[in-house]
């Protein structure tokens, strides 16, 4: 059986209180959230340092987008029980501390005590664009990883769901992972022919 595991943004900060914004799966464990960041890692840094996160649930899929294609700037606001920052445009957020870390040499299993839970807004319904550009933004992040046919095969499909059921947001945010799509095959080109003399 699978693990279940949810699409979420983690805001974590540095000690010098600078603002880090991830997107990031995540499991629960009853009462706890179990978070898996690569090391080395911004995010596993700013937790180490702090013992804090906050868990961004989100449908502003630009947030998704935008941190694999550059664009990390993103409004937040101060936590209220914890040394952090939330995504303004959270639907919801949790407060976590660090409570238990069992050590692995890539993906250390970082343990998370919810510390305090606020809803901002309620939820309007899943809209299948907003899980297209989710599934893309992961496609982008994978690019040095994935042979092109299958990028282009699985950007060819989510792209019936933007065109079907895409707001402006949604939109705005899949032009980004074109764009870094075609960034990525234009620099991997120069590479393999080398530069002009």
């Amino acid at each position: 059986m699978n693990d279940v595991i949810f699409e979420t943004v983690v805001t974590t900060v540095a000690l010098d209180g600078k603002p880090h914004i991830a997107p990031m799966g995540v499991r629960y464990r009853g009462d706890q959230v179990v978070l898996m960041p690569f090391r080395p890692s911004t995010t596993y840094d700013n937790i180490w340092g702090t013992n804090c996160a906050v868990l961004n649930i989100v449908t502003d899929t630009r947030v998704f987008a935008g941190c694999v294609t550059g664009r990390r700037d993103w409004p937040t606001q101060p936590a209220e029980k914890i040394s952090g920052v939330r995504l303004t445009c959270a639907l919801s957020h949790v407060e976590l501390r660090l409570a238990e870390q069992i050590d692995d040499g890539q993906r250390p299993v970082l343990h998370m005590m919810r510390v305090h839970e606020v809803v901002h807004s309620s939820f309007a319904g899943f809209n299948r664009a907003q899980a297209a550009v989710i599934e893309g933004a992961v496609l982008v992040s994978r690019l040095r990883m994935l042979p092109p046919e299958k990028v282009d095969s699985e950007m060819a499909y989510l792209q019936i769901a933007i065109d079907k059921t895409a707001g402006p947001h949604e939109r705005e945010a899949w032009g980004w992972l074109l764009e870094a799509v075609q960034r990525h095959r234009a620099s991997a080109a120069h590479v393999i022919k080398g530069p002009s003399p």
